[in-house]
């Protein structure tokens, strides 16, 4: 048992590095939603921040866009040229997917000033890309509504995931301890 659990240290070390990692900033996360009350910001900070992106960049695109508070759900209405397209609701800020990143970064952490800028440089990158595939998914529902289900079910996940994977990728081979622990 000693020597299988030697051969798979660093296996189990990952395993739990991460989901310890991943148990305590969702934990965190969980809190932040729990005491949003939805007074200053509704439903919530990060979500209402999204929002009011989303509206500034359709906006620059030439569109009229309003921006409202669901009247029945945690949620910003996303109204394109008169017509309700969309919903940005707390899963749409992006915020999840950055936990998801940060988790694998710190289980394959490499050193301490190149993982933490790798973690900050790595979260404003999903931000970003999590708010322009909330525009273009927009845009696209407003353009092509027939193809709704598969642009909001399979391309723009598709876009943030494989970002976060290519993000993945990029640290094991280039940063991460592990990757020079096999050299």
């Amino acid at each position: 048992m000693k020597a299988l659990f030697i051969k798979y240290k660093l296996v189990i070390k990952f395993i739990l590095t991460f989901l310890l990692v991943y148990g305590l900033l969702s934990l965190v996360y969980k809190f932040y939603l729990q005491y949003s009350d939805g007074s200053k910001f509704y439903p919530d900070y990060f979500t209402n921040l999204v929002a009011i992106q989303t509206d500034n960049l359709l906006h620059a695109f030439g569109y009229q866009v309003q921006v409202l508070p669901h009247p029945d759900e945690p949620s910003m209405k996303v109204i394109l040229n008169g017509k309700y397209l969309a919903r940005i609701i707390e899963g749409c800020n992006g915020i999840s997917v950055v936990i998801l990143f940060i988790s694998f970064v710190v289980a394959f952490s490499g050193k301490l000033k190149t993982t933490f800028f790798y973690l900050l440089s790595g979260s404003v990158l999903l931000y970003a890309v999590n708010l322009i595939r909330i525009v273009l998914l927009t845009i696209g529902m407003y353009h092509y509504p027939k193809y709704e289900d598969i642009l909001h079910a399979v391309i723009f996940p598709g876009i943030i995931y494989g970002m976060v994977f290519l993000l993945w990728i990029f640290w094991v081979n280039r940063f991460s301890k592990l990757n020079k622990d096999y050299d």
